[in-house]
């Protein structure tokens, strides 16, 4: 029989394509990082400048009106009233956010009221500057006490009323103010004596510029010790 002829086998084996790092449907990947868009920072600069103008403008209203409405607030503040409830939910709660920024603002005024030498000139000089700012945010506290339980606006008042607890202890150290009642007691007579005098103002029986000697005219002899009545 013929011998078989074989081709000769190749020593080289077949190319193979080299594989790709990458999967079939993927993208390479950048080594560059996301730059962050600088929108965030500016939406949040951009709603508190919008809180504050809402703020001032129902401040602004509810010192000439105390049932000024979310309308009216929105209006004064140049804003839609979508944009008010975006803020603040609930009526109640712009008002209670307007009182604490009067508040605030006025707490930060008082700081500047010299409370030393005599205990009982310093009380005069803050029942005074203290009146200025009951005066001026008289219909926001109407406002308030309609739409906030008494406890909330004693809450909101806590910073002034400390200011006055430390004048108090101070006098009473010095002999200057009766010790046979708490000063709890004593603070609380000065402000209500603030918020009658804002009553008869309202009732026209008091005109504002004879305020502050009427309040300091009944609150100095109620703080005096017994023996000097």
């Amino acid at each position: 029989m013929a011998a078989t002829h074989e081709k000769p086998r190749s020593s080289t084996a077949p190319t193979e394509k080299p594989r790709s790092s990458t999967a079939p449907n993927e993208k390479p990947r950048s080594s560059t990082a996301p730059t962050r868009s600088p929108a965030g920072p500016a939406r949040r600069a951009d709603a508190q400048r919008s809180i504050a103008a809402i703020l001032d403008a129902a401040i602004e209203s509810l010192s000439r009106n105390p049932d000024a409405s979310v309308s009216e607030i929105a209006k004064t503040a140049g804003v839609g009233r979508v944009t008010v409830y975006g803020h603040f939910p609930n009526r109640a709660d712009l008002v209670e956010a307007a009182l604490t920024r009067a508040i605030d603002d006025g707490h930060a005024g008082l700081d500047a009221v010299d409370l030393t030498g005599d205990p009982r000139d310093a009380l005069a000089r803050l029942i005074d500057s203290s009146w200025q700012l009951v005066n001026q945010s008289r219909s926001l506290l109407t406002a308030a006490q309609d739409v906030l339980p008494p406890s909330k606006i004693r809450d909101l008042h806590a910073g002034p009323v400390k200011r006055v607890e430390r004048l108090v202890e101070r006098g009473r150290a010095e002999g200057a103010f009766r010790t046979d009642l708490p000063i709890s007691w004593l603070v609380s007579v000065m402000h209500s004596v603030m918020h009658s005098a804002a009553d008869e103002i309202t009732a026209g029986r008091l005109t504002p510029d004879k305020a502050a000697a009427y309040i300091t005219a009944t609150v100095l002899p109620a703080f005096s010790p017994p023996e000097n009545h």
